[in-house]
């Protein structure tokens, strides 16, 4: 296993970087959200020579003009992961599995031939909402209180989130971090070697 964080406006520029191999980063909210500090996060992380995703809290409704914001107004660049965050806002409400499998389709559409595209979810949202077993090229599941890697579901898996303490922490399902940049198809904006 590897590992990495997430971050996003609530954490610094600067976050840590040693003994890790990723980080994913939020990019946009809705369709108008962007993180303020995520060309600053995202330029801390490549020059650690870190994997980097991205990632888009979801709302309900307007999908396509939701994924064309992600696309347009995250900081990414060829071959980082793209990733739809799909999970219950602060009001309560929550993009349907319908609308999660469109955001994820249209982000493919825009963006797939140098992305992996992947879904951000806790173990709820997966087993009880989640009707098709979409998850586009990869599942990133959240679930704390468990031993990390060992989250309680059956499917394949691809990051794990088990705690937010100090930060959100994440293990990779990889051997290294030479396993994860190849199926990410490169690093930095560079094809793998």
């Amino acid at each position: 296993m590897i590992k990495g964080y997430d971050v996003s406006a609530f954490q610094d520029a600067e976050f840590p970087t040693a003994g890790t191999s990723f980080a994913f980063i939020k990019g946009t909210e809705g369709r108008s959200y962007v993180n303020p500090k995520q060309k600053e996060q995202a330029a801390h992380a490549r020059a650690a020579d870190l994997v980097v995703g991205f990632y888009h809290f979801l709302h309900p409704g307007h999908i396509k003009e939701q994924a064309a914001h992600f696309v347009e107004d995250s900081a990414s660049i060829e071959y980082d992961l793209l990733v739809v965050d799909w999970e219950s806002n602060p009001n309560g409400t929550a993009a349907t599995c319908a609308e999660k499998d469109a955001f994820i389709a249209e982000v493919k559409r825009l963006r797939g031939s140098n992305h992996k595209i992947g879904l951000y979810c806790n173990r709820d949202f997966w087993r009880h909402r989640d009707t098709t077993g979409n998850a586009g090229d990869f599942l990133w599941i959240a679930e704390y209180g468990v031993t990390a890697g060992k989250p309680n579901v059956q499917d394949r898996w691809m990051f794990h989130q088990y705690t937010e303490k100090p930060l959100d922490t994440n293990v990779g399902n990889f051997a290294s971090k030479a396993e994860l940049v190849a199926f990410a198809g490169g690093i930095n904006g560079k094809p793998k070697k």
